[in-house]
């Protein structure tokens, strides 16, 4: 699905990433773990389309697309959600994964203004749509309180809804986790498994090891800006290069 090919990113004379390849399966959930300052969120911030790579290339399905804007990713399916929770607070919750899906919409500003009968149509498959994704992420109960009032751990799911909302083939989450109480915590990870059995391929950036250990497939794992590791959990837990720079021991 995702394949990133000799990374490196330099800022004026710091290397925040240097030679960072891996590949992210097809329907897998991969986790990218590693200490502070690793580089995980500069990474993300490259596959997405934010930053320009000093070196290296990201292809989508075999396709390059590392000069790719980020509004360009999200039509060939790749999308986000980011560590600080990024929603328009006085809207509602609907309307917030409505905003979304207006990216696939055909109605300009005149159709919208005169409610042109299909104007009208498009609208109303879209709230469908939306209420879908709030059902499937289990906030349908919220949708019309407005979003800047939400809680975190809803905020945070309102996030994926819309996301979701846009079909995507992959999904990448910057500490999706981060915020949440044990509870939420757990409720995520069988939203991120569910996302998964939907056919979306899952990234995620993330620190709650516990998390990460019990729904991902795959771990990439960096260190000082290098890839470090990449394997299954149980590969990674017992990789004493792992176990010395991530957990801090000899």
């Amino acid at each position: 699905m995702l394949e990133v090919q000799g990374i490196t990113q330099r800022f004026g004379g710091v290397t925040a990433l240097e030679d960072v390849s891996f590949r992210v399966a097809d329907g897998a959930i991969t986790g990218i773990i590693g200490p502070n300052g690793a580089g995980k969120t500069t990474l993300f911030n490259i596959v997405t389309g934010i930053y320009t790579p000093t070196c290296g290339t990201v292809h989508l399905q075999g396709k390059n697309v590392t000069r790719f804007t980020p509004e360009r990713l999200a039509s060939l399916g790749m999308v986000r959600t980011f560590q600080n929770i990024e929603l328009f607070g006085r809207m509602t919750v609907l309307e917030n994964v409505m905003v979304g899906l207006h990216t696939k919409g055909k109605s300009g500003i005149i159709a919208s203004s005169l409610r042109l009968p299909w104007q009208v149509a498009e609208e109303r498959r879209f709230r469908e749509r939306a209420l879908h994704w709030l059902e499937f992420t289990g906030i349908t109960d919220l949708a019309d309180h407005e979003a800047g009032s939400l809680p975190f751990g809803k905020g945070r799911l309102l996030e994926i809804a819309r996301a979701m909302a846009l079909e995507p083939k992959v999904i990448l989450m910057d500490e999706p986790a981060a915020g949440l109480n044990s509870r939420e915590t757990l409720e995520l990870a069988r939203l991120i498994q569910k996302i998964r059995e939907s056919g979306v391929t899952v990234a995620l950036v993330e620190h709650d090891m516990e998390l990460v250990m019990d729904i991902c497939d795959a771990i990439v794992v960096l260190n000082l800006g290098r890839k470090l590791a990449q394997g299954t959990p149980r590969e990674i837990q017992e990789n004493p290069e792992v176990i010395s720079a991530y957990l801090g021991e000899g």
